[in-house]
């Protein structure tokens, strides 16, 4: 009985250290967040410039206020199908880590909701698929009412393969 009380003391110092502020957005049907300290800014979505043998999921790069910054289309990049630009389609800046440097990155998501502040409590782990399903991108599972929200870890997200590359 001990074990298991403190194996969920542990669980809960580890679920704490994941509280707080989350900007929550949309893709399709599905809800996300992401630690709003990740996020630098949110803007419409504008005109986005092609560039040559990017992955599929790579929409090209935008110059916003003098700083060229790449964008990826989180529908493309997590396999869903593509859809077409709305009113309510945005485009989120990010800051992503990789290695001893940061960089900002757009992320584009089909509509931005609001920032939640959620509890240690209220988050779980990524549940597990079997080897074949990486989850390791999934931060936590947020519970917020009724609805569940899955937390992205945005470093691990877009640090991969091909988007580290992308550092412009």
């Amino acid at each position: 009985m001990a074990e298991a009380t403190t194996a969920s003391k542990d669980l809960g110092i580890a679920a704490s250290g994941r509280d707080g502020k989350y900007l929550t957005f949309a893709l399709s049907q599905e809800e996300y967040g992401l630690e709003i300290l990740k996020v630098r800014e949110i803007i419409g979505y504008i005109d986005v410039t092609a560039v040559p043998q990017t992955p599929h999921y790579v929409k090209g790069v935008i110059n916003l206020r003098g700083q060229v910054i790449p964008v990826v289309d989180l529908r493309a990049k997590f396999g869903m199908e593509i859809t077409g630009v709305t009113e309510q389609t945005c485009i989120i800046v990010v800051e992503i880590a990789h290695g001893n440097r940061t960089f900002n990155t757009g992320i584009v998501v089909d509509r931005v909701q609001e920032v939640l502040d959620i509890a240690g409590q209220s988050i779980e782990e990524a549940p597990q698929f079997g080897a074949a399903v990486d989850t390791d991108f999934i931060l936590g599972m947020g519970k917020v009412g009724d609805s569940v929200k899955i937390l992205l870890d945005i470093d691990k997200v877009l640090a991969g393969s091909d988007c580290a590359g992308l550092k412009v």
